[in-house]
């Protein structure tokens, strides 16, 4: 069984971050650059991971305290708006890339969980994203629902769908309730 880890994101890492980051967005105009992921990582250490597979750097997630229904813009390096209440209630999954050498096996889903366990444990009450890409097929699966309501900004581009998902029941947080339009059945 080859050996597999999730650990916090070290400065050592920032050189495969940035390469893969570049690799998985660069195609199509979403890639952010150093500056603006260090900033990401600045605004919240211990929800930013690195992925180590077979000894060797498999991927990252960079998530970050962030409102919900808010997102940080591609452009700006920004850590996130200043928040009256201290850091908020929800944690924005702003990046999830898994290496080439590794897709397919399971990882981003073990990644995803780790950020849900990580936020739950720091009494978070949900995670949000913007799914790029084409992206929202593997989001729906992992319990993510579209909240057509909010429109990221354009620098995610035309294709670009805020999701959430609570990380307790959805009765916990009426901000979390169905989507508009959603089937509840």
């Amino acid at each position: 069984m080859t050996a597999t880890r999730i650990r916090l994101l070290r400065e050592e890492d920032w050189d495969d971050v940035v390469a893969l980051e570049e690799r998985a967005y660069a195609a199509g105009g979403l890639s952010e650059g150093r500056e603006a992921l260090r900033s990401r990582h600045r605004a919240s250490p211990t929800t930013c991971f690195v992925l180590e597979h077979a000894g060797g750097f498999g991927g990252y997630l960079l998530a970050l305290p962030y409102p919900l229904f808010c997102c940080p813009d591609l452009r700006r390096a920004d850590g996130g708006p200043a928040q009256e209440s201290g850091r908020g209630s929800n944690l924005h999954l702003h990046d999830l890339a898994i290496g080439e050498r590794v897709r397919g096996r399971g990882m981003a889903r073990r990644m995803v969980r780790h950020l849900e366990e990580t936020g739950r444990a720091a009494h978070y009450r949900s995670v949000a994203l913007v799914s790029v890409c084409g992206s929202k097929a593997f989001w729906t699966g992992v319990g993510y629902r579209t909240r057509p309501e909010v429109a990221p900004p354009a620098s995610y581009g035309a294709e670009a769908v805020y999701m959430a998902k609570p990380l307790g029941p959805a009765a916990d947080d009426p901000a979390l309730g169905p989507s508009p339009g959603a089937d509840v059945s």
